[in-house]
């Protein structure tokens, strides 16, 4: 069923410092439908914080717990912690460091990449669900003005994705 909503009368009398409490609604709202289709499909509800760790390590194969700790902003105790966490489910698993044998490499495994990859598509469900109601053209146009935005703020290098807590 789709409805390509116009935007209601009044949009212009919107209140100021509303957008920002709409994003951090929808992006909750959106979070708590991941985890409702999670549950649906009886996988284990992973925290927030373990999805920015799947798509970091993703994206870096040869990261550290201190990359790790840096990228998501927390203390290297606080990644470790995560880190323990996910090793002992299975998702990711520690490799000698090739040059720092203090170090160790951090790796996904099977088992968290077949997850990263069912969380991207409950996340294309998601914005499915979202262009269903406002129309494809209209969640691309929000999707390049917030990508506009984000790296105006990096002095016009593309934002990186990563959390916002």
């Amino acid at each position: 069923m789709e409805t390509h909503a116009a935007p209601t009368a009044g949009a212009d009398d919107r209140r100021p410092g509303e957008v920002p409490l709409l994003l951090a609604m929808a992006f909750r709202a959106m979070s708590d439908h991941l985890h409702s289709r999670l549950a649906e499909l009886g996988r284990e509800p992973l925290r927030p914080a373990h999805g920015y760790v799947f798509r970091y390590l993703a994206d870096h194969p040869d990261a550290t717990t201190v990359d790790l700790a840096s990228h998501l902003g927390v203390t290297k105790q606080s990644a470790s912690k995560t880190v323990t966490e996910l090793a002992e489910w299975g998702y990711l698993q520690r490799h000698p460091h090739p040059t720092d044998r203090r170090a160790q490499v951090l790796r996904l495994t099977d088992r968290g990449r077949e997850y990263l990859r069912l969380a991207d598509q409950l996340w294309a469900e998601a914005e499915q669900r979202w262009a269903d109601l406002i129309g494809p053209d209209r969640l691309a146009a929000i999707h390049h003005d917030l990508r506009a935005y984000l790296d105006h703020l990096h002095d016009g290098r593309p934002a990186k994705l990563r959390p916002v807590w």
